[in-house]
């Protein structure tokens, strides 16, 4: 009778089922499709040829990364690194040039090109005992070959095949991000069974310091090595993200005046495109234009047919194939630092809507009914203020999270010499310098040069003890006797919560913010500009020059004094110059996550002066060390980088895109080489962190009553007191108070707390300023005069 509207009761699932009813319910990928879509249509017609295409994209992607990681047109380094100084690196070279090149005029150079590899290689050999040029040559490499000898054993490092020096390389290495690694195991015996035995044991002490696709390689003969080098053509390399980023070349030429010059860098063009319009950072020298780039004949090519008309030619670095010359409109500008308008804040005549507005509230004020005293006339009147303006006044007073400076300077005498007090430690010790520069911590050692060797070891101690001062007793300093508090600490102020509390982050910024620049977005700027960067890679442009080019780069207006230094540095080590993305030559505030190395025991202090390595690029910067805070937008300022925990380093130095890895390196007095004092990564670019430096004044109890305590030696004058009335004071203890009132003439101040105080407690007040980093007095390590 219902037809089709009687009720069907799902069928009972028994144990006879079979496994095709069971899966009936189940439709395939391929079915689904073929019921949701219209075979009359042209969606799945659509929907196959997005689908061809994207696999075509895919395709072509994969080949052309195999085509630039391998083959005729790419141009991989091969660094040899030794794990211990027994090792010769020189003969092993000797052999690996040898047998990749079957002319002995060409195993001279450090480039070569084998047709029975079908690989040109450039093979580089690490220098023992120079760290700079060892880390240089590792931001190069596509592979590294750690050399061990099975002969050598040392029992102060972690492994027994390993010195300290090649131990300290290794950590660093890591800290860049290693390439493609390979062991190469050398000084094998002649007999089989122990000379597996002896590959076996070197293998065992050294599998733990590298990577997991890391291999291990007897290095010995030739069908060794010959074997090694089969397996490097074949190997797909594989580098850190950021070694993508760049173009290099090596070797440098010196042409010019006497001031300016143009340094002339040959060499090949690796990682990506380089447009003639960019900037290009010569490593350790800094930012600069580029006037031209001349595409030159390869000089090692594959082809024999090539090679017997390169043989034939008088001069190779004469045969010019392409020249590129940069466009005045396009060229990316050098810009470093912003140029601030000095009449920017300066009061101008006001606008004739300034001027309407200004009327339409005095008629409104004049409107207003005010109660007035019988008699007084309407000037009298203006300078009365009324009753409920005081009380706004006096409550936002109170409520103001501990604000104690007051700009106006007329509330004590004498205030307006604020600024001929100073110190530029929070010590007792006096300093009668400008008040901007209270927050310099300036050390002696700076000055090294005037001063004898036991003041100098005097210094190191000194700053030594301070470093355990600071970790003992953090933030406290001592209340100057000869100094009102309220002078020498008139740029600090109370917080009632340090969470919680607002701080404006562009209140009283110092004059050199005025020369940074900053991001309104700095997430969607670096999407752009690394968007511009990808394009520039997917489409052929007359301006650029493809990667694994020979090219010579014609960079203008150098200091011939840094020209020189590349010149002298470029007979042992590569010079490197790097293509820079948009905005990566201006100055900003850089914030990178950094941690002090284990192995470095001397203290790092605030401001002190530092070499950054990141990425490619050198500067030296002064950096402020401070926390971290996760659940605040305010940040507690470090006097010392501490072992065995990450902070945050942030300093003044040109805009970089992060993640990138920092490698910190401090210079000794003399002409001792720099040690690398710290390791970590760049975080973001944010001139509005808020960085707060943190001092405790400390009081003891004299008296104390229930709730009320009397306490002495926190200030020394009533009118201090008076002063930071609003901050409030806690005790090491946990009660919690505030200040009622000063006592007597020096300095005592009466305290209510919640809670009764004991006697053996101290009491405390937090007062705090914002902190910012130091401007480096030079940028780059090579242009320090």
């Amino acid at each position: 009778m219902g037809g089709s509207r009687n009720q069907v009761n799902k069928a009972h699932k028994t144990r006879f089922a079979s496994k095709a009813s069971r899966h009936e319910h189940k439709t395939s990928l391929k079915a689904k499709s073929t019921i949701t879509k219209d075979h009359n249509g042209k969606e799945p017609e659509l929907l196959e040829c997005s689908v061809t295409k994207c696999y075509e994209i895919k395709t072509c992607s994969y080949f052309e990364r195999e085509r630039a990681s391998s083959g005729s047109t790419s141009s991989p380094v091969l660094l040899f690194f030794w794990l211990s100084a027994a090792v010769n690196l020189n003969s092993l070279a000797e052999e690996i040039l040898s047998l990749l090149s079957k002319d002995s005029s060409s195993a001279l150079s450090s480039t070569v090109a084998s047709s029975e590899y079908k690989l040109r290689t450039t093979v580089l050999k690490a220098p023992h005992g120079d760290l700079l040029s060892c880390i240089e040559m590792a931001k190069v490499a596509d592979l590294i070959a750690f050399v061990a000898s099975s002969s050598f054993s040392c029992e102060e490092s972690t492994s027994d095949y390993i010195d300290s020096f090649g131990s300290q390389c290794l950590s660093v290495f890591r800290s860049l991000g290693l390439p493609s690694t390979a062991v190469l195991i050398r000084d094998l015996p002649d007999e089989m069974k122990r000379r597996h035995d002896m590959k076996k044991l070197c293998i065992s002490s050294l599998v733990s310091e590298f990577p997991e696709d890391c291999k291990f390689y007897p290095a010995d003969t030739t069908d060794e090595l010959h074997k090694f080098m089969w397996l490097f053509k074949e190997q797909r390399l594989s580098v850190p993200h950021w070694l993508k980023s760049a173009g290099l070349s090596h070797g440098s030429k010196d042409s010019g005046d006497s001031e300016k010059c143009t340094l002339l860098l040959t060499g090949y063009l690796r990682g990506r495109n380089l447009s003639v319009n960019q900037l290009v950072h010569v490593s350790g020298a800094g930012d600069y234009q580029l006037c031209k780039i001349e595409i030159l004949k390869d000089p090692y090519p594959l082809n024999a047919r090539k090679e017997t008309d390169i043989m034939d030619s008088d001069d190779i670095s004469d045969e010019v194939v392409r020249c590129l010359v940069p466009d005045p409109l396009k060229q990316e500008p050098l810009l470093v630092e912003n140029v601030p308008d000095p009449l920017a804040g300066e009061q101008t005549w006001p606008t004739e809507a300034e001027i309407a507005e200004a009327d339409k509230h005095h008629e409104q004020k004049k409107l207003r009914t005010r109660t007035l005293p019988r008699g007084t006339s309407e000037y009298q009147a203006a300078w009365i203020v009324d009753d409920t303006d005081e009380e706004d006044f006096d409550s936002g007073d109170d409520e103001a999270d501990g604000m104690v400076l007051d700009e106006r300077g007329s509330d004590f005498p004498g205030q307006k010499n604020t600024n001929d007090y100073d110190l530029s430690d929070d010590n007792a010790s006096l300093n009668l310098r400008d008040s901007d520069e209270e927050t310099d911590v300036d050390s002696v050692m700076m000055d090294g040069e005037n001063l004898t060797r036991e003041q100098l070891v005097n210094e190191i101690q000194k700053l030594k003890k301070e470093h355990a001062d600071d970790e003992e007793f953090p933030d406290e300093v001592d209340t100057p006797i000869d100094i009102p508090a309220r002078k020498r600490f008139a740029k600090y102020r109370g917080l009632k919560s340090f969470r919680t509390s607002s701080w404006d982050p562009k209140e009283s910024l110092p004059q050199d913010y005025a020369r940074i620049f900053a991001f309104d977005n700095f997430a969607r700027t670096q999407k752009h500009v690394l968007s511009k960067a990808l394009e520039m890679e997917q489409v052929d442009r007359d301006d650029c020059v493809p990667a694994n080019s020979y090219t010579k780069l014609y960079i203008k207006e150098v200091p011939s004094g840094v020209a020189s230094k590349l010149c002298i540095s470029s007979k042992t080590m590569p010079v490197i110059a790097c293509g820079l993305l948009q905005h990566e030559s201006k100055m900003s505030v850089l914030h990178f996550s950094i941690k002090k190395l284990d192995t470095y025991t001397e203290p790092i202090k605030s401001k002190e002066e530092l070499v950054f390595h990141v990425g490619f690029r050198q500067f030296i910067a002064r950096p402020i060390y401070s926390t971290d805070s996760m659940n605040s937008n305010k940040h507690k300022m470090e006097r010392f980088l501490h072992a065995g925990r990450f902070s945050m380093a942030s300093v003044y130095a040109p805009i970089s895109f992060p993640p990138l890895p920092l490698i910190a390196f401090k210079y000794a007095e003399g002409d001792v080489a720099p040690s690398v004092a710290a390791v970590g990564s760049l975080r973001s670019i944010d001139p509005d962190r808020i960085i707060l430096k943190k001092i405790i004044l400390t009081g003891y109890p004299q008296r104390v009553s229930k709730l009320k305590a009397s306490v002495r030696y926190m200030f020394h004058n009533p009118e201090d007191v008076k002063w930071f009335k609003p901050v409030e004071v806690f005790s090491k203890c946990g009660r919690r108070g505030r200040v009622k009132e000063p006592v007597g003439t020096h300095g005592a101040m009466k305290c209510l707390f919640n809670g009764v105080l004991q006697q053996h407690d101290t009491v405390c007040m937090s007062l705090y300023k914002r902190a910012y980093p130091r401007w480096p007095d030079h940028c780059f390590p090579l242009s320090n005069s």
